[in-house]
């Protein structure tokens, strides 16, 4: 009898944390990969972006937080650039009539921040305002775990070489939300 209770609520705390991933007062963290090349043929090229992120749901649906941006591209007897950015970030995900697949939401995003994007050997530097905005797709594998793709604008504007930079990617996410103070209060007030 005891195993039973036991699994009735775990199956009930599970089932409270899986409708409250994007409710307010939760937390969001993570990050993001794009760009990802691993050349084998000459001219061995390298390179990666990685956007570590946290954010908080201040209403339901809608998250307030900060990324930090970090990129790296460099081939055998070729420049290298090096890519940076700060800033904070606004997230909006759909309600669930808006759902695609049963443990899924579309979002959009927005960052606004300080950064640059600079090339070894003078060529093409510009470091200034940092900004992107795009939808994306969170798939949730469990119930605090979110896999996502996330299509983005991002540009560049500022002073140096060149005076504004932009491109369109593709960037692949996990994020994990974690339950806020609320949400934890209302899960063990409802287990007693």
């Amino acid at each position: 009898m005891k195993k039973f209770t036991l699994l009735l609520i775990s199956i009930f705390a599970t089932w409270q944390l899986a409708n409250a991933q994007i409710q307010q007062g939760n937390v969001l963290v993570g990050g993001n990969l794009s760009n990802i090349n691993l050349g084998l043929n000459d001219p061995k090229i390298f390179s990666l972006n990685i956007t570590p992120k946290a954010a908080w749901f201040i209403v339901d649906n809608v998250a307030l937080g900060a990324y930090v941006n970090l990129g790296i591209q460099t081939a055998k007897r070729s420049n290298t650039t090096v890519s940076y950015g700060a800033g904070g970030l606004a997230r909006y995900y759909t309600g669930s009539d808006v759902e695609i697949l049963r443990h899924g939401r579309i979002f959009g995003e927005a960052t606004l921040g300080i950064g640059g994007v600079n090339v070894s050997n003078g060529g093409g530097n510009t470091n200034g305002l940092d900004f992107s905005v795009g939808p994306g797709f969170a798939y949730f594998i469990t119930p605090s775990i979110g896999l996502e793709a996330l299509l983005k604008y991002n540009g560049l504007a500022g002073f140096g070489s060149q005076g504004y930079q932009n491109n369109l990617n593709l960037s692949f996410g996990f994020q994990v939300f974690l339950p806020g103070q609320g949400t934890a209060s209302k899960v063990k007030s409802d287990i007693r």
